[in-house]
């Protein structure tokens, strides 16, 4: 039988097994939670009840993957990180390393594959497109998330005892350098809105970049989390609520993790797809966040609603209401890659210049540091990240009307008053002037009158005496 003993504010279940070879061992899982505990527990009391806990013989890196993904990935990733993972293992880690055993993987093997890798093609994703025409090589991104997968798995395989150390933590991986994001500025910004024809996607420019949104939280928008009563209006109080976001899963990750962080799922446009487009809970717990609108933004949710209700009306039983802000003609709900294909035909009728969707994120974020005079905290309020180093590092683009005013400042602080001051040869002359009071003007007339004073013209009389000057 299994037990729970709670040990330095962990929980572990301890129950007995027996390893490949027929020896008998205690095994301790860690559990975060006592629900978590109690859950681990009834597992392995169901599977003493069909028959002995048997550790399978990890002894090569594919089965301790198998292994991996079974014990640790199912209970730590997230739909969209155990659909990556599992492809990065069937893809990239077991055609080419799967069959070393443990102990013959080190460091230097490691690096190696590695740079194996960077001559190797890349397998295509079901949404790229451009693929075929473009022919990448497994690029230095996708190596650097190879390798965190197999320091991640070695970690827990000294954890279970088949390994005594990681070769992980001290290979090197290939250096590399991202891409710079290009972001529109507000002049840009302005002529978008201007211009674009398509009120959907102008609506999705304006909230992605008002509210500093990911696309997937733009599209799982609700109108029970949107404020734009009368009230809130005439206050400047309106506001929306983020509390999930629109996804494609697939359908062996909700399998595996068992519907894992899902709200709700939508029908299926085919029986035989292997995705499935759902809501489900927000990237991290501090992405769920209450964020405050520009009033011409409101003003854009308001008219937009009221032409949904409009076309709501006129379809009937035929408009599929979900709640959505963000919908098709009919009501459906809008796919990410939708958005994006529109916004990049809009920019390129429009010639403007070239950026993706997630840039308007970006453009939020730079200018609300900009405009706020950099109060960090208060965008990373708006854009819902866990650190606030994040938007410091990712996301903070110096922008060429700041670094041109920051020239303007140093002309005018240091450059301008130096070339103000006299020659360096005169430094008397312009410490002495420096400290005196400049002389007041005196009018014309004022000067005529002083001439006709009595007492002034005696004075002036002994001074010309004393000075030798002539009448």
């Amino acid at each position: 039988m299994a037990s729970i003993v709670e040990k330095n504010n962990s929980f572990y279940v301890v129950y007995t097994v027996t390893t490949a070879d027929g020896e008998k061992k205690q095994k301790w899982d860690t559990c975060h939670s006592e629900a978590e505990a109690k859950r681990r527990k009834k597992e392995i009391e169901f599977q003493q009840g069909v028959g002995e806990v048997t550790l399978p013989k990890c002894s090569t890196l594919s089965e301790l993957l198998d292994e991996y993904v079974s014990l640790y990935g199912k209970t730590k990733w997230s739909l969209s990180v155990y659909t990556s993972n599992k492809a990065l293992i069937k893809n990239y880690i077991k055609p080419y390393i799967g069959k070393l055993k443990l102990n013959e993987i080190s460091a230097r093997i490691l690096e190696r594959y590695y740079q194996k890798l960077l001559q190797m093609p890349a397998v295509p994703r079901v949404t790229d497109c451009s693929f075929k025409e473009t022919k990448r090589l497994i690029g230095t991104s996708t190596i650097r998330d190879i390798h965190k997968l197999l320091r991640s798995a070695f970690t827990q395989a000294m954890k279970w005892d088949l390994l005594e150390k990681n070769p992980a933590t001290l290979a090197d991986v290939p250096k590399h350098e991202a891409n710079k994001r290009e972001i529109w500025d507000l002049e840009t910004l302005a002529k978008a809105n201007e211009v674009c024809p398509d009120q959907r996607l102008k609506l999705c420019i304006n909230l992605a970049f008002a509210c500093s949104l990911r696309i997937g939280e733009l599209l799982g928008l609700t109108w029970d989390c949107v404020d734009i009563s009368e009230e809130s209006m005439k206050e400047e109080t309106t506001s929306i609520f983020i509390n999930k976001e629109l996804q494609r899963v697939e359908k062996d990750a909700l399998e595996a993790l068992g519907q894992k962080g899902v709200i709700a799922s939508f029908p299926e446009a085919t029986n035989n797809s292997k995705s499935v487009l759902v809501l489900k809970n927000p990237k991290t717990p501090t992405s769920v966040r209450k964020i405050y609108l520009p009033h011409t933004v409101a003003e854009m949710l308001l008219q937009w609603k009221q032409n949904q209700d409009e076309i709501k009306t006129a379809l009937g039983d035929e408009y599929h209401d979900y709640n959505l802000v963000i919908t098709c003609p009919t009501g459906t709900p809008v796919e990410d890659t939708r958005i994006q294909q529109n916004f990049k035909k809009f920019i390129t009728h429009y010639d403007l210049p070239p950026v993706v969707f997630h840039s308007l994120r970006h453009s939020s974020i730079t200018y609300k540091l900009k405009l706020n005079g950099g109060d960090i905290k208060s965008v990373q309020g708006d854009s819902g990240h866990a650190q606030a180093k994040m938007i410091t590092d990712q996301y903070s683009h110096i922008l060429d009307d700041s670094r041109k005013e920051n020239a303007k400042l140093l002309e005018k602080a240091f450059y301008q008053k130096k070339e103000d001051q006299p020659d360096g040869n005169n430094d008397k002359e312009t410490d002495s002037d420096s400290d005196s009071v400049p002389s007041p003007k005196i009018s014309r007339e004022r000067i005529e009158g002083l001439l006709q004073n009595e007492k002034i013209i005696a004075l002036l009389e002994k001074l010309a005496d004393a000075s030798g000057i002539d009448d």
